[in-house]
């Protein structure tokens, strides 16, 4: 089968690799039909990741059922997202919701990091093997369009920066820094305004995104983040960039939350403790739970109140993803046409 893989920074190929098979009767065999590019992908095409080559590329998509176990619920054709983080949703960290990180496999199982992430194989190939598929495979709602909600790492990243809190206090304030994650800060945006927040604030120096923002209904500010911007009850550092952090941080009012989705490589990020101290912030970072946040988001998406797709900004055909993945766009779709 084809499999698109990082072979050397910035150089992706279509390889032929062979074809997973099923090795239980709780396991999946799934064709991927929509591919998004999740934020992480431009640093790891970079080679400025912790994930070495080679990487078979793709972890946020939509797949159709190709082949089950006994074991695993489904039908042949039907479309499940399949959630990048490898879960078995019955140890004890899957069952209090933390999915990313299951007791039953290595740490950091996922697709599409290579041997960072345990060789589980990438979205971008032909056929994708899914271990635990009874409970992995998230069936989309009917009527539901795949490439609207393919972001599925990005997608509830963003739903737990504001979603939990605005559950709680639907009308709170919400500063969103964008900036290098790249669609993360819009999601979050989107989610803010669909959960009905008074006012979501989206800071960031890109024109683009300054416009994407605007069409989820966000107030876009142009500039460079500044020292503050607050107070604000609930504020999220989607920048990747100290600088933005440390506004993020700075912004929140007193007893409120700032959760951070930008990720820092480097050994050490100064962040302005004593300021946090007086005020009271509770900060929040780490890798998401895909597969515990996924419902949320489509909740809000079979509901109409969330429309992921208007932050999409390319979207391409299956053969044409080696090209289009190094690109500059804030949102890349990769689609397959329908199996004959």
């Amino acid at each position: 089968m084809r499999q698109l893989t990082l072979v050397e920074p910035n150089t992706l190929e279509w390889q032929e690799v062979p074809e997973p098979r099923l090795n239980g009767p709780n396991e999946a065999l799934v064709r991927p039909i929509a591919v998004a590019r999740c934020d992480v992908d431009l640093p790891m095409l970079r080679g400025q990741t912790p994930a070495r080559v080679p990487i078979a590329m793709g972890h946020e998509f939509v797949a159709e059922i190709v082949e089950l176990g006994d074991q695993a619920a489904g039908q042949r054709g039907q479309r499940v997202i399949v959630p990048f983080q490898i879960s078995c949703g019955e140890c004890a960290p899957c069952r209090r919701g933390i999915t990313n990180s299951c007791a039953s496999v290595p740490p950091r199982s996922q697709y599409g990091f290579g041997e960072y992430g345990g060789n589980w194989g990438g979205a971008l190939s032909d056929i994708v093997r899914v271990p635990f598929a009874q409970h992995m495979l998230v069936p989309v709602p009917e009527g539901v369009d795949p490439s609207a909600i393919a972001s599925t790492d990005n997608l509830p990243d963003a739903w737990r920066t504001v979603g939990p809190y605005l559950q709680e206090s639907p009308e709170a304030a919400v500063l969103i820094v964008g900036g290098g994650a790249l669609s993360i800060g819009l999601y979050a945006a989107a989610i803010a305004c669909a959960l009905g927040s008074s006012q979501v604030d989206y800071i960031d120096t890109d024109a683009e995104r300054l416009e994407l923002a605007k069409a989820v209904g966000a107030n876009a500010l142009e500039g460079p983040p500044p020292r503050s911007l607050g107070p604000y009850p609930i504020t999220v550092d989607a920048s990747a960039d100290p600088v933005g952090l440390a506004c993020a941080l700075r912004s929140v009012e007193p007893g409120g939350v700032c959760t951070s989705v930008g990720i820092y490589f480097s050994e050490g990020t100064p962040v302005p403790l004593l300021e946090m101290y007086t005020t009271g912030v509770t900060f929040k970072t780490g890798r998401v739970n895909a597969r515990a946040d996924i419902q949320h988001v489509l909740d809000l998406v079979h509901s109409e109140r969330l429309h992921p797709q208007r932050l999409t900004t390319k979207v391409v055909a299956w053969d044409d993803a080696a090209a289009a993945w190094g690109e500059p766009a804030t949102k890349v779709v990769a689609l397959r046409e329908p199996d004959a």
